[in-house]
């Protein structure tokens, strides 16, 4: 609309009445919600902004598409917007994203938040593991102090796929093996008494100290008390690596020792998988394959660490500060 209309169109504002004023609320509602999303998105990625083709931060302003602003790089010619290599890259109906932010951090089931968003639930499913891709790196730097690890184990589950490499069963089924088998992925949790908190699915069966040094032995201070049960897996991975250990006897029904002043025990980080598997059981069954980006997800609620829809959509862009 050009100037003149517009100011015409803006005088005669004010003679609406009750049910208009609010029909064109309505009407600008959308619009709104995608300025808010467009401004957020330009705010998050400026102070870093690159050519996602070869790093280059010289570029200059190349026009408009899909309400964003492009560039074109410097160096190489290629042009990018600001969500070029990140995981919501050419989705659409950006004016709900933040909406949708919303629906994560209240934890509705995939029909739920597309009911409440007002999308179809193939689209909430794609947005949900999107949004949640870079959420899931966003992790401590390290584990201090005294650190619990522990295991616990969830039934494998090809939710989804259209071919089974397995015999199918029933939702909420049962292994056909008894204890760890292969059948169940293994699940590692490790936290330290400041509530810091590094977990990663380690793979299927019983956990063995190769998989500690690849998923634990990067984020633990080498001056940490590490503290599990009695498992061999972590008193040869401490024993390699010179890691201060303590175990309790579990079996035994020992949930609590003192050493010195020190309480040994696990129970904040059995705790964690109590309330990770409550949170889970809400969502009626997730395929092993999305485990990952569920562990992300359970974190960030977590203690209420991410506590605004903005600053989740900040976080599924890029931006990541390292939550305490």
């Amino acid at each position: 609309m050009k100037a003149p209309r517009f100011k015409s169109w803006f005088a005669r504002l004010p003679s609406l009445n009750q049910p208009q004023r609010r029909q064109v609320l309505d009407a600008l509602h959308p619009a709104a919600g995608l300025d808010q999303v467009v401004a957020l998105i330009a705010q998050a990625r400026a102070p870093g902004r690159c050519c996602p083709s070869c790093g280059n931060g010289r570029c200059h302003r190349h026009g408009f598409a899909n309400d964003l602003q492009r560039f074109r790089c410097c160096a190489c010619g290629r042009t990018f917007n600001d969500l070029s290599g990140t995981p919501l890259a050419r989705l659409r109906l950006k004016a709900k994203w933040l909406a949708y932010s919303q629906v994560l951090l209240d934890s509705l089931s995939v029909r739920k938040g597309a009911d409440r968003v007002g999308v179809h639930r193939n689209t909430a499913f794609r947005w949900r593991h999107r949004f949640l891709d870079w959420v899931k790196f966003d992790r401590p730097a390290s584990l201090n102090g005294i650190v619990e690890a522990d295991e616990t184990f969830l039934l494998e589950s090809q939710k989804g796929s259209r071919t089974l490499n397995r015999p199918p069963r029933r939702r909420g089924g049962h292994a056909t093996k008894r204890g760890i088998s292969t059948e169940l992925d293994c699940i590692l949790v490790a936290r330290d008494r400041n509530g810091r908190t590094v977990d990663a699915v380690t793979g299927r069966g019983a956990l063995t100290a190769t998989q500690l040094e690849r998923d634990l032995l990067p984020r633990l201070d080498p001056q940490a008390l590490l503290v599990s049960d009695g498992h061999r897996a972590y008193r040869a991975f401490a024993r390699k690596h010179r890691i201060a250990h303590e175990a309790v006897n579990l079996r035994a029904g020992v949930r609590v020792r003192h050493s010195g002043s020190r309480a040994i025990h696990v129970q904040n980080v059995n705790a964690y998988h109590q309330r990770f598997k409550d949170w889970l059981s809400g969502f009626r069954g997730v395929a092993s394959r999305y485990l990952p980006n569920y562990l992300g997800w359970r974190w960030a609620l977590d203690g209420g660490r991410v506590s605004s829809a903005e600053q989740l959509l900040s976080i599924a862009i890029g931006v990541i500060t390292r939550l305490r």
